[in-house]
């Protein structure tokens, strides 16, 4: 993991979860995070914590929908330190209802954040890439994209483009910007707390308790994947709950 120290690391919705224990992670590896969500407070206390630790954290208030606060994220990390070395776009919201229930206003939420949010992080950093001729992007996805269900069609649908869009790149990338996407199964996080339709939060909320993973086992795959060399590109990691069907 000698390839991870000094890296710059910035993280959307880094405030909890995946995002939370990525930062961590990446931070006592020796990486200088970079740390984005809405609730300003949580993040404050994260940085505290990563500093307390020995490690190096800055944060700032974002919201994915907002291209601008995204351009500004990437801005404030190569103020800081110079350069920016790895996108972590893993800000992610979920509202599972069947398709007929016409929850348009769910469907939008989702697109916003979890297709449009992960294509303004991209819009912001891909420019720095350029410049610096280096840069990595790593995607947090999902397994529902690669197992298609009832109740999380539009869900799924995102997560999917995403990693549609994250192929093509690969494709038209001449190897000095890397992409990776991460599709975690069942975690265990706040991620059912949103969710309108009370029985798909009761179900999510079981099989969280039941087999869910801590979130540092997604933590890790971030670490595996940007502490490659720079001529080794990790593409698509799975990673489910060893229940998990």
């Amino acid at each position: 993991m000698q390839n991870i120290k000094g890296k710059v690391v910035a993280v959307t919705g880094a405030s909890a979860g995946i995002g939370k224990a990525t930062a961590i992670r990446l931070a006592e590896n020796g990486a200088k995070v970079v740390l984005g969500a809405r609730n300003t407070g949580k993040l404050e206390k994260l940085v505290e914590e990563i500093k307390n630790a020995g490690g190096e954290a800055i944060c700032a208030e974002i919201d994915v929908k907002n291209k601008t606060d995204l351009i500004r994220f990437v801005t404030t990390a190569v103020e800081k330190y110079g350069r920016l070395d790895v996108m972590v776009n893993n800000a992610g919201v979920s509202q599972l209802s069947r398709i007929d229930d016409l929850d348009v206003e769910g469907w939008e939420d989702m697109i916003d954040i979890n297709l449009k949010g992960v294509l303004y992080g991209m819009a912001a950093a891909v420019p720095v890439f350029k410049k610096q001729r280096s840069g990595h992007i790593v995607n947090i996805i999902s397994t529902s994209g690669l197992k298609i269900v009832p109740m999380q069609g539009i869900y799924a649908g995102t997560k999917n483009a995403v990693r549609t869009v994250a192929e093509a790149f690969r494709q038209e990338s001449d190897g000095s910007i890397r992409i990776t996407g991460i599709s975690p199964g069942f975690v265990k996080t706040d991620f059912a707390d949103n969710i309108k339709n009370e029985g798909m939060k009761t179900n999510i909320r079981k099989a969280m308790e039941e087999m869910g993973m801590d979130p540092m086992a997604i933590a890790n795959a971030v670490l595996y994947a940007i502490s490659q060399p720079d001529e080794v590109e990790i593409g698509d990691l799975v990673i489910r709950p060893s229940k998990q069907n």
